[in-house]
């Protein structure tokens, strides 16, 4: 096994195959492992400012995030992570460089319920109470804009 490669791109920069296993990856486990019948094409991985991040292992898709740009706050989104992957820490890799890449912006999330402290551990806070979402307990969480640096001039 090669070491594991952090990988982000467009749309428009995602090859065929990539899209492919980025696609089948959240299928098999958004819809068919979680039993959840949803549009799980929404319309929004092809806006020119979504990003795609992804871990791949010998060129497999083994975890992916979605980031999407709301104007004044961006969604980290579609967080998975293939079932012979999991426990190797490829999501909060990818949800850490996520984070990085947004920078000072406010960002937000709709975490199931059992992985709030998952990602309380990763700057984000509850922000309103647990609602359904296809059958699914959520939360809504968000991470505050960080305080910028005085300007000490």
């Amino acid at each position: 096994m090669t070491e594991p490669q952090l990988r982000v791109a467009s749309f428009a920069d995602l090859t065929t195959a990539q899209l492919y296993a980025v696609l089948r990856l959240r299928v098999d486990v958004f819809v068919v492992e979680q039993d959840c019948a949803y549009p799980e094409l929404d319309g929004r991985d092809d806006e020119p400012t979504t990003e795609h991040l992804w871990v791949d292992v010998d060129g497999e898709v083994a975890a992916y995030v979605r980031v999407l740009d709301d104007r004044d706050r961006a969604r980290v989104g579609r967080v998975v992570t293939a079932e012979g992957h999991r426990g190797h820490g490829y999501a909060a890799q990818l949800v850490a460089l996520a984070l990085e890449r947004i920078g000072n912006r406010r960002t937000e999330i709709g975490a199931q319920v059992q992985l709030e402290q998952w990602y309380a551990r990763l700057g984000f806070a509850r922000s309103g109470p647990d609602y359904d979402e296809d059958g699914i307990m959520h939360l809504p969480m968000i991470r505050e804009a960080p305080a910028r640096a005085a300007n000490s001039g």
